[in-house]
C-alpha cells in the first residue's frame, strides 16, 4: 500500500502548465479537502515555482532535476502529465517522495487522436486536405487506396489505458483485437487473453495496425527499430500517440519509404519539435498532429479530482490512487 500520511497543515504547491494551465477552477476543492491549515500556493509557471519550492511538502504539477532539488521538505508529487519520464532521474527515483499521476484516466483522448489520425490515411482524408479543390483532379487514385478497417486485425503494444481505450474502438469498427503487455493485464474489449511481451514478434506478424500504447522508459526507448519493422505484416499501419522515442525515427523512414509499412498515424515523433525539412512531413503515408492528443476539456478536472482524492487519503491512511512504479518507470 502507497500512502503519504498527512495528520497536520501541509504546505502544497500547485503549478500551472501545459495541461493544467489554470488552476483557479479547482482551488477551493483542493483547501477543502486538505487538512486544516494547510497553506495553498499557485505558481503559473516552474520558473514561478522555484520561489516556493523550499517549503513545499506536496506538489500538484511538474518537477524536474533542477526544481527537485530546491524541495527538501517534499513529500508527494501528483503529477500533471501522463508520460513520467521526466522525473525518472537518479534523486528522484532514490528519493522517499511518493509519485501519483494520470495512468489510467488520458487514454480516451489519446485514443480518439489516434483513432482521427489512422482513419485520416486509410480514407485517404488527409489527402483531400492536403490537395483542397484539386483532389477531385485525383479522386480515382484516392479510391483506389482507400481500405476498410471491418474484419482486420489491431495489435495493441501496452494494454494500459491508452491500449484498452483504443481497443474499445477497434472493436466498434469491426476489426479483431489482440494485445501484448510486459505485465499480467486483465482482457477486456475484444482482447481474449493479453499475451507476455514475449510474444511481441506473434504479434507484429499478424496485426494489420500496430498501436503503440507504451510508456517511455529503458526498455522501450527506440524499441520500434529496422528488425521490428521487417516482421510487421507488409502495407500494415503504425499508430504512436504515447512517446515518440519509443519508435526509431530513420527506422521508420525507411520503412516508410520503401513502402513496407503502409503508413504511420502519430502524434508523437523522437526529437520534437522535428526540423522543418524531415521527411514524415512530406511523405504521403503519414499524417501526424505536433503532440497535442494529450488535450481534453475533461482532463484537468479528471485529474485534479484523483489529486483531491489522495488528499482525503493520505489523512485516512487509504492507498493512493494512480501510483507511480519509479523504478519500472510508469
Amino acid at each position: 500500500m502507497t500512502t503519504v500520511h498527512l495528520d497536520g497543515a501541509t504546505n502544497i504547491l500547485v503549478i500551472e502548465g501545459l495541461t493544467m494551465m489554470d488552476a483557479s477552477p479547482f482551488l477551493d476543492d483542493i483547501r477543502n479537502a486538505a487538512p486544516a491549515g494547510s497553506q495553498i500556493t499557485v505558481a503559473s509557471s516552474m520558473k514561478d515555482a522555484a520561489a516556493h519550492a523550499g517549503d513545499a511538502e506536496a506538489i500538484l504539477g511538474i518537477v524536474n532535476e533542477t526544481s527537485f532539488a530546491q524541495t527538501p521538505n517534499l513529500r508527494w508529487v501528483h503529477a500533471t502529465a501522463s508520460g513520467v519520464d521526466m522525473f525518472m532521474f537518479d534523486d528522484f527515483i532514490n528519493s522517499d517522495v511518493v509519485l501519483t499521476g494520470e495512468k489510467g484516466l488520458v487514454g480516451g483522448h489519446l485514443a480518439d487522436t489516434g483513432w482521427g489520425l489512422l482513419l485520416a490515411l486509410t480514407r485517404q482524408i488527409h489527402t483531400a486536405i492536403k490537395l483542397g479543390p484539386d483532389a477531385w483532379a485525383h479522386r480515382v487514385d484516392m479510391r483506389r487506396q482507400e481500405i476498410e478497417l471491418d474484419g482486420m486485425t489491431m495489435g495493441i503494444v501496452g494494454f494500459g489505458g491508452t491500449g484498452r481505450a483504443i481497443a474499445k474502438r477497434a472493436v466498434a469498427f469491426g476489426m479483431r483485437n489482440i494485445a501484448v503487455d510486459a505485465y499480467p493485464s486483465e482482457p477486456d474489449h475484444g482482447v481474449d487473453t493479453v499475451w507476455g511481451i514475449d510474444r511481441l514478434p506473434e504479434l507484429l506478424e499478424a496485426s494489420d495496425v500496430v498501436a503503440v500504447c507504451l510508456p517511455l522508459t529503458e526498455t522501450t526507448d527506440a524499441m520500434f527499430n529496422d528488425d521490428l519493422f521487417a516482421i510487421m505484416k507488409p502495407g500494415s499501419y503504425i499508430m504512436n500517440v504515447t512517446r515518440g522515442e519509443i519508435i526509431h525515427g530513420d527506422s521508420l523512414v525507411r520503412a516508410l519509404e520503401s513502402g513496407h509499412l503502409g503508413g504511420a498515424a502519430l502524434d508523437v515523433a523522437p526529437g520534437e519539435p522535428l526540423p522543418p525539412e524531415h521527411p514524415l512531413f512530406t511523405l504521403p503515408n503519414v499524417a501526424m498532429t505536433p503532440h497535442t492528443a494529450g488535450a481534453s476539456q475533461l482532463r484537468a478536472q479528471k485529474n485534479v479530482a484523483r489529486f483531491i482524492r489522495n488528499l482525503e487519503h493520505a489523512q485516512t491512511g487509504q492507498p493512493f490512487e494512480g501510483v507511480v512504479d519509479k523504478r519500472a518507470g510508469y
